[in-house]
């Protein structure tokens, strides 16, 4: 599949990658589930001719019950590509099957319809025990890969920025001495030395550049190299990386520490540089949040049942949610005297709730609905049109955002003032 520089939006990308999971975790009884992907530019009728071709073959399976569900997903895969008159410009993938429940005989029909988000250039058509989901995967796969170096004479540090995850991969030392106080010749012989090998362990960096920075899958956007002083410019001007690696230098940056502190200060003043990169778009949009905390409180909210509440007035300009906010919403009732109640429980925690019996009968209490609370907190913003911004734990800010205000915070429109 040809690849895509689009850029997702936070909430694109979770509920594509929701799609995924689901998708995933379907299996069929044999191989009688449907993956059908469709290119722009294919004609329906084509499509249809050949799925027609795959009905008369598959009338001719043996056993009863996988030639019954066959045919039923070719029927309703046809039914659907009914609606269209012709592919969307973006392609159509139909995924349709039985899909098992537990128990032989309990399978269920199910059809997923997707217009993708960007155009497929693939045709496939497949039967097979699961759904063929790596092209749908490739959509969310990060496509942003970006090498940092921080370095001077003692030492080198690489890190890999990936989406919004940031991976210290190596550190290596030099053993190049410090200045010597001698004179005359022994200074002069002994900076000679200390020239050859500063020259040793800047061709040492280049190799682990290229070991880190060149591996198959990674096609790195650009390299960012920082440190204290002036070896950074030795090193870039003399030409040290790969050529394939030197082309890709977008910046060149003062920082005032090596290791892995000097990484985080040059991807904070790379940040003009960075500025389209998921893992910097959610450090500023934290920070964002934090500031206005200190400089205006009143325009800004958290908490659950605060930012819930205000989502419903109206009054959130943009939404923050942690996407580690594993909890659910789920409505308990009781059969036998309809007690119910609401509660917000994390997923792990399921079966405890509904082995809970009703306080006023003592009946087995049943669970009515769930659903989770990020997907509840998203559709209230999108009925008022509030920006929605999902927040990964990857970096500081990301990880204060779940710690320090439970996941879920707010920038309001306007004041908003208590009763």
């Amino acid at each position: 599949m040809k690849k895509s520089n689009r850029k997702y939006s936070s909430i694109e990308k979770y509920r594509l990658e929701k799609l995924i999971k689901e998708l995933e975790s379907k299996k069929g009884r044999g191989t009688e589930l449907i993956s059908l992907y469709i290119p722009p530019g294919r004609q329906i009728a084509d499509v249809m001719n050949v799925l027609r071709q795959e009905y008369s073959q598959a009338s001719n399976i043996k056993d009863r019950t996988t030639r019954h569900h066959v045919l039923d997903a070719l029927t309703s895969c046809m039914q659907r590509l009914k609606l269209f008159r012709k592919v969307p410009d973006t392609g159509l993938i139909i995924f349709c099957g039985y899909v098992s429940r537990g128990a032989p005989g309990d399978e269920k029909l199910e059809v997923h319809l997707i217009v993708p988000p960007e155009p497929i250039r693939i045709y496939l058509y497949r039967c097979d025990s699961k759904f063929h989901i790596e092209p749908l995967k490739d959509f969310i796969r990060e496509k942003e890969f970006y090498g940092i170096i921080v370095m001077d004479r003692q030492e080198a540090t690489f890190a890999i920025l990936k989406g919004n995850r940031l991976e210290i991969v190596e550190h290596i030392t030099s053993g190049v001495p410090g200045k010597h106080d001698a004179g005359g010749q022994s200074q002069r012989r002994f900076e000679r030395i200390i020239e050859q090998m500063a020259h040793e362990f800047y061709k040492r960096i280049a190799a682990y550049a290229e070991k880190y920075f060149m591996q198959p899958k990674l096609n790195l956007s650009g390299i960012i190299i920082g440190g204290p002083g002036p070896t950074k410019q030795e090193f870039v001007k003399g030409n040290y990386l790969h050529y394939q690696l030197q082309s890709k230098i977008i910046g060149v940056v003062d920082v005032g520490y090596t290791g892995e502190p000097g990484v985080y200060e040059l991807i904070k003043r790379s940040r003009n540089l960075l500025e389209n990169i998921q893992y910097m778009r959610e450090k500023q949009i934290v920070q964002k949040f934090l500031q206005q905390l200190v400089k205006n409180s009143d325009l800004v909210a958290y908490g659950i049942e605060e930012v819930r509440e205000l989502l419903e007035k109206g009054a959130v300009d943009t939404l923050l949610i942690s996407t580690d906010l594993d909890l659910e919403k789920v409505d308990i009732i009781c059969p036998n005297c309809q007690y119910e109640r609401i509660m917000l429980i994390k997923s792990k925690d399921e079966e405890k709730v509904i082995n809970e019996t009703c306080p006023n009968c003592s009946s087995q209490l049943i669970m009515k609905n769930k659903k989770l609370l990020i997907d509840e907190l998203i559709s209230l913003a999108e009925k008022t049109n509030a920006k929605i911004e999902l927040i990964s734990t990857e970096t500081e800010e990301g990880e204060e955002l779940k710690r320090a205000f439970g996941g879920v915070a707010a920038i309001l429109r306007y004041k908003v003032f208590k009763d």
